[in-house]
């Protein structure tokens, strides 16, 4: 069962850093995916490279915590917290297509559950 959690947990963090990180590369580089996001949300261009900057941080965080388990713990928490933030953002507007959002959600969800599975709750 140990080795399961294991796997379970290096998949699921490998991927949500991964996909984080690209998200985090479309915002510094300007591509139009969160570019129109931005416009449709009515959130300042000029947010984008934070908001990148966060999702990179949350992303190396991830990875990170494959050394220093409590790292890893924070940063899926913390991009739990970005897209409840996001979520706002889509609804504050009336914005009830959250396909995207979802599956951007449920990856630090997952890979939080897992960081505690494996490293246990401390």
């Amino acid at each position: 069962m140990e080795t399961f959690v294991f796997a379970t947990y290096l998949v699921v963090t490998l991927l949500t850093a991964a996909v984080n990180g690209l998200a985090a590369t479309a915002n510094f580089i300007g591509h139009e995916y969160p570019r129109s996001q931005a416009d449709k949300l009515r959130v300042p261009r000029s947010w984008m490279r934070p908001l990148g900057a966060l999702l990179a941080a949350g992303a190396l965080g991830l990875l990170a915590g494959f050394a220093v388990p409590v790292l890893g713990t924070l940063a899926a928490a913390g991009l739990v917290l970005y897209f409840l933030g996001a979520l706002y953002a889509h609804l504050r507007v009336g914005d009830h297509q959250l396909g995207p959002w979802a599956m951007f959600f449920c990856l630090p969800v997952a890979a939080l559950a897992v960081s505690l599975a494996h490293h246990g709750i401390r």
